[in-house]
């Protein structure tokens, strides 16, 4: 079966040629330009002798570029491999060596990484780096052997025929966060990956008509699904921002009337959090999406209360394209990841192997469905450790109740095992958040002579807000069991986060 990814963006461009299609502050794209854009960048690759199935990677943060290099590396019939836009030199080397990327396309402020980190692969033969607004041409000068992005694509003839590329190619390397040891590359198909925009699209109802807010970097599963290949596929805007900010969020909603944003919880603390939120009018916005890491409750239940939203929180990883499960517009259950996507099956299963057909019972979560990955790059035995029978493990401990919904309980290897007793984090960061002074907590489990390990709690207050080590305890051994409450307490102004907000807890560990 023949299928490309770019025919997502292609489709669109032939319906709404000249709506919008992108946007980056006044600048914007429409999908006849989007589209010509990609295929001259496809020529362009062409025209540097890469051949189909070759490698690009991209080291970019949210700029239309992102999204012209993306399409125009399908068109190509190349892989992509987005790169995190925060990588230092060391790891951008490592991405391109394991990926085999013969091609890298980076951001001029992140040249000294990009440079580095292809200079010392020998397989990448490229460097081709997009330069800020107004700088093309200009500016300080290329590393010798660079190409400067704008003059390839404008010297390069255009590829518009979409390659009889099959369904289960890959279509893009996601590299997954590490959080369990060193990154391995998940190979998503064309079929993963159009299939997952377009559940996604219709789950939240995306049309013509919307504008998606993307704070999400687009290298990341999450950004690139959901809020890039979703959008474009429905043949709404894409409204881009590079770095989150609290206030320039506000203002882009506002400005743009952006009726679709997703972001991770603690972008959701920053919105809540802002000293001039009372002054923005969400009023344009249709839905709210969560995801990344767990929301808790009390976070939700404010952010809905105070903006007139219903936000949906959902669940996925870098193997699953990302979506899995989600809550939905006319059911949501607070605290819940909701339920699996059309054409998705979760089940849970036990530390002996067993499926749990029981209600509230946790067990591991595993995943089937058109949305997991054909395996990781080059890792045979951790593809076939990870897929056992088309069901992918995921590591997440979960909870299914009577209506299906399910609740992350924790990561199997953030349980904290304490003196012979499970204590599953989640649960006590949920308390925490109950706590009027706090604004974000994480607890991990400490090493402990006696007990194995004990329960910690790393926090960080609101500003102007107060409380003490030992009040936080307290607070937390009168709402669970004495088996659970945190130990020790420490404060701290902010807590560790990777890209996309998520807290780091391998950092606090």
């Amino acid at each position: 079966m023949s299928l490309n990814l770019a025919t997502l963006l292609r489709t669109s461009a032939r319906r709404r040629p000249h709506a919008p299609a992108v946007a980056l502050g006044p600048e914007q794209l429409d999908y006849g330009a989007l589209d010509r854009a990609a295929q001259r960048f496809a020529g362009g690759l062409r025209r540097l002798g890469v051949a189909r199935g070759a490698h690009v990677a991209l080291l970019l943060p949210n700029v239309p570029e992102f999204t012209i290099a993306y399409f125009g590396c399908h068109l190509a019939g190349c892989p992509v491999v987005p790169i995190n836009a925060l990588s230092v030199a060391d790891e951008v080397a490592y991405y391109l060596a394991d990926s085999e990327a013969r091609v890298l396309v980076a951001w001029e402020g992140l040249l000294p990484a990009a440079e580095s980190g292809c200079a010392r692969t020998p397989g990448c033969e490229r460097l081709v780096v997009v330069r800020a607004p107004g700088a093309a041409g200009a500016g300080a000068a290329l590393p010798d052997g660079a190409l400067d992005f704008e003059a390839l694509c404008a010297a390069s003839a255009p590829e518009p025929e979409i390659p009889d590329t099959r369904a289960d190619d890959t279509a893009v390397l996601l590299y997954t966060s590490g959080t369990t040891g060193r990154p391995k590359g998940a190979e998503l198909t064309h079929v993963n990956l159009l299939y997952n925009a377009d559940v996604v699209a219709r789950l939240f109802e995306m049309d013509a008509g919307s504008v998606s807010l993307a704070v999400l970097p687009l290298f990341h599963s999450f950004g690139q699904t959901v809020m890039q290949n979703a959008t474009l596929l429905a043949g709404g805007k894409l409204v881009l921002l590079p770095r989150f900010d609290a206030g320039a969020a506000f203002a882009a909603i506002t400005a743009e009337r952006v009726t679709l944003f997703a972001g991770v919880p603690t972008m959701y603390f920053a919105l809540l959090h802002h000293p001039d939120a009372d002054r923005y009018d969400l009023g344009t916005l249709r839905t709210c999406v969560s995801g990344g890491a767990p929301m808790p409750v009390e976070v939700m239940r404010t952010f809905d209360a105070k903006y007139g939203v219903n936000i949906l929180e959902g669940y996925g990883l870098s193997e699953t394209s990302p979506v899995a499960a989600s809550n939905v517009p006319e059911k949501k259950k607070a605290g819940s990841i909701g339920v699996p996507l059309w054409g998705v099956e979760l089940r849970l299963v036990d530390a002996a192997g067993q499926v749990i057909e029981a209600a509230n019972v946790p067990g591991e979560i595993h995943i089937k469905g058109h949305n997991v990955m054909k395996g990781y790059y080059r890792r045979p035995d951790a593809t076939a450790e990870a897929i056992r029978d088309g069901w992918f493990a995921t590591g997440d401990v979960a909870v299914r109740d009577l209506d299906g919904y399910y609740f992350i309980v924790d990561r199997k290897k953030d349980m904290i095992l304490r003196g012979g007793f499970n204590v599953y984090p989640r649960e006590v960061e949920e308390v925490l958040y109950q706590h009027p002074a706090v604004l974000e907590a994480a607890v991990v489990g400490v090493p402990h002579e006696s007990l194995g390990e004990e329960v910690k709690a790393v926090v960080a207050l609101k500003p102007g807000a107060s409380a003490t080590v030992e009040e936080l305890i307290l607070h937390c051994k009168a709402h669970v069991a004495a088996y659970k409450y945190p130990r020790s307490v420490e404060l701290r102004a902010s807590l560790p986060k990777g890209p996309t907000g998520k807290i780091l807890k391998r950092e606090l560990r």
